[in-house]
C-alpha cells in the first residue's frame, strides 16, 4: 500500500509548524520489509544479520542497529499475522521523502516528520518512543556552554528532542490493538530547518556513554553514511 496516500487520506488538516509522526511498522510494511515467521532459528539468524552487534540473553536479544540499542534489531511479530516485520530500510531517507511530499500536498513550509519505534530503558518498566529517523527540525538541543539560572556554566546538558517527541506520541499510537499508526504534534518548541539532520546528531560514542560498562566488548559500531 502506498504510504503517502495512506497518510493524506487519514490526515485531513496539517497546519504550519506541525510534526507528522509515523510508526515504523507501517513504513516497513509499505516497503515490503517482512519475513516469514517460520522458526526460532530462522528468526535468530535474521536478528543477527540485521544487527551491527547482537547478544542473546535469557529473555531476548540485545542488539545495536543503526547505532541504537534495541531488542532483536527491532524485528517484531506483534500484529503481523504469521510474519516478522523488520525496521524500515532507511528511516532517515523515508522521513525526508515523506516530508517533501507532505509539504507540497498541504502547502506548508515548516514541517517535521518522525519515523518511530518503541524501546525500553534499563531498570525501568514499560516502553517509550524512539525516533528511528526524522527530518525538518533539529533533533538535539544543546545547552553546553550556556548558563543556568544561577550563572553556572552547563557542561553536559543536552535535550534529545526527537526521542522526546516520539515518546509523547506513544500515548496515542499505543502498543496493542489501537490501530493508530499516525499522530500529529502541534505547538512543539522545536527549531524547524530544511537542512537534513545528520545520522550522528543523536549518536553517543560508547566510550563517552554512562552505560559504557555494558559495552566494554564492543570494538566498533558502524553507522550508515548520510
Amino acid at each position: 500500500e502506498d504510504l503517502f496516500n495512506f497518510v493524506k487520506e487519514n490526515i485531513k488538516r496539517l497546519p504550519e509548524k506541525s510534526i507528522v509522526v509515523i510508526t515504523s511498522k507501517i513504513v516497513a510494511l509499505s516497503e515490503g520489509r517482512t519475513h516469514p515467521d517460520s522458526s526460532k532459528a530462522a528468526k535468530n539468524r535474521l536478528i543477527k544479520s540485521e544487527s551491527e552487534w547482537a547478544m542473546e540473553t535469557k529473555l531476548t536479544w540485545i542488539t545495536i542497529k543503526d547505532g541504537v540499542v534495541m531488542t532483536s534489531a527491532g524485528i517484531d511479530a506483534s500484529n503481523a499475522k504469521g510474519k516478522l516485520i523488520l525496521l524500515p530500510k532507511d528511516s532517515y531517507k523515508s522521513a525526508r521523502e515523506m516530508r517533501e511530499k507532505l509539504k507540497k500536498h498541504y502547502g506548508v513550509k515548516k514541517l517535521g516528520v518522525i519515523i518511530t519505534d518503541s524501546r525500553l530503558f534499563p531498570l525501568r518498566a514499560g516502553i517509550v518512543g524512539m525516533a528511528l529517523g526524522y527530518a525538518g527540525f533539529k533533533g538535539l538541543r544543546d545547552y553546553r556552554g550556556t548558563k543556568d539560572i544561577f550563572g553556572r556554566t552547563l557542561k553536559l546538558s543536552r535535550t534529545d528532542v526527537a526521542d522526546s517527541l516520539a515518546t509523547a506520541t506513544v500515548l496515542v499510537t499505543g502498543e496493542g490493538k489501537e490501530q493508530q499508526p499516525l499522530a500529529v504534534i502541534e505547538g512543539a518548541p522545536v527549531e524547524f530547518t530544511d537542512k537534513n539532520p545528520s545520522r550522528r546528531e543523536l549518536y553517543m560514542n560508547p566510550r563517552d556513554d554512562i552505560y559504557r560498562p555494558l559495552f566494554e566488548n564492543i570494538k566498533k559500531i558502524k553507522l550508515k553514511k548520510k
